[in-house]
């Protein structure tokens, strides 16, 4: 026969294969070093003697430190600031600062400047039949102002001028 090819298999006693080699017997690793010998468990290594037979470590306990009481200690006050509230004429969600409650504010319309200056202007107009008090019946002309539904304090006025 011929040299054999990539498929053939080759000619002669074939070999079974043994265990692959340790780790240590590969690396060459700890070959010049002898390991240390185990430590035996027992009252000698502080070691003791689980249910199991293997060695466990006592458990550790842990006393945490009493503090000491610092007769320089500085009491620390919290502050809150609430930032400015910007009112319009609609109604604003916020924190009463009188009862420290989260609300929608109420809206009370009141006749302000650009009301008297609405009904002032219609009169010059010849609007003097009663027409010049349409102003103070248009809640768009009048100022706002923005109440507490809980403890009814004033909360900001809304001015239209």
């Amino acid at each position: 026969m011929s040299a054999p090819g990539p498929y053939q298999a080759a000619a002669g006693p074939s070999v079974v294969p043994t265990a692959p080699p340790t780790y240590e017997e590969t690396v060459g690793v700890n070959s010049y070093y002898p390991t240390p010998p185990a430590p035996m468990p027992g009252p000698a290594t502080g070691l003791i003697t689980g249910p199991d037979g293997k060695g466990m470590n006592p458990p550790s306990y842990y006393t945490q430190p009493v503090p000491v009481p610092n007769a320089n200690a500085i009491a620390v006050q919290t502050v809150y600031v609430q930032q400015p509230v910007s009112f319009y004429d609609r109604p604003v969600q916020m924190c009463c600062p009188s009862c420290s409650k989260m609300i929608v504010t109420q809206l009370s319309y009141n006749a302000g400047a650009l009301t008297w200056l609405s009904c002032g202007s219609l009169c010059l107009l010849g609007c003097v039949a009663g027409c010049c008090f349409i102003p103070f019946c248009v809640d768009a002309l009048q100022d706002v102002d923005h109440y507490c539904p809980n403890c009814k304090a004033l909360l900001g006025t809304y001015k239209r001028l």
